[in-house]
C-alpha cells in the first residue's frame, strides 16, 4: 500500500535562514510513521499498553531541496528492511515540497523495546501484519540477526 501524509508547515518549523529546520524534517517523518501505524490499526498507544515502544538505532537524513514557510509538504513511508521475526525494521521516508520535488530522504533503523526490561523484544503475533501492507523500497532487504 502506498502511504503518504500531507502537512502544512508552520512558522516554528523554520530557522533564521528561512529554511525548514533540519530536525523538523525528522519530526515530520516520525509523525508519518506513527500515523501509518494508526492507519493499519495498530496505534502506538495500543502497543504501549504492552509496555513496548519503538526505538531508533540510526536516523540518516539527506537534504535535497528547500521547503519554504507555509508550504504543504507530503511525507511517505516505505519499508526498506525487516528481520524475519519482525523485531527490527528499516523505513525510508521521502519528504516532498509543495512542487512535488524530493526535499529530503530519511532512513531509519529501529526495533521494539520492552519498556520494563529495557531490552529488545518482539511484538505479539497479533501485530505480525503491521508492516505487511507497506510499500517496499527497491533495495528492500531481510535484516540478518547479528551473532
Amino acid at each position: 500500500m502506498s502511504y503518504k501524509v500531507e502537512f502544512k508547515t508552520k512558522w516554528a518549523d523554520f530557522d533564521p535562514n528561512r529554511h525548514l529546520r533540519h530536525t523538523a524534517y525528522n519530526d515530520y517523518a516520525a509523525e508519518a510513521r506513527v500515523r501509518y501505524f494508526m492507519h493499519v490499526g495498530f496505534p502506538v498507544s495500543e502497543i504501549g499498553k504492552l509496555n513496548i515502544g519503538p526505538i531508533l538505532f540510526t536516523e540518516n537524513t539527506s537534504f535535497r531541496k528547500e521547503i519554504h514557510s507555509g508550504e504543504t509538504i507530503s511525507v511517505n513511508a516505505k519499508l526498506q528492511g525487516i528481520s524475519e521475526d519482525k523485531s527490527r525494521w528499516k523505513i525510508r521516508h521521502e519528504i516532498f515540497n509543495q512542487a512535488g520535488k524530493v526535499s529530503a530522504i530519511i532512513e531509519i533503523y529501529g526495533a521494539w523495546l520492552d519498556l520494563e526490561k529495557r531490552k529488545l523484544t518482539v511484538l505479539p503475533k497479533k501485530f505480525d501484519s503491521l508492516f505487511d501492507g507497506m510499500d517496499k523500497t527497491e533495495d528492500f532487504e531481510i535484516i540478518k540477526k547479528r551473532s
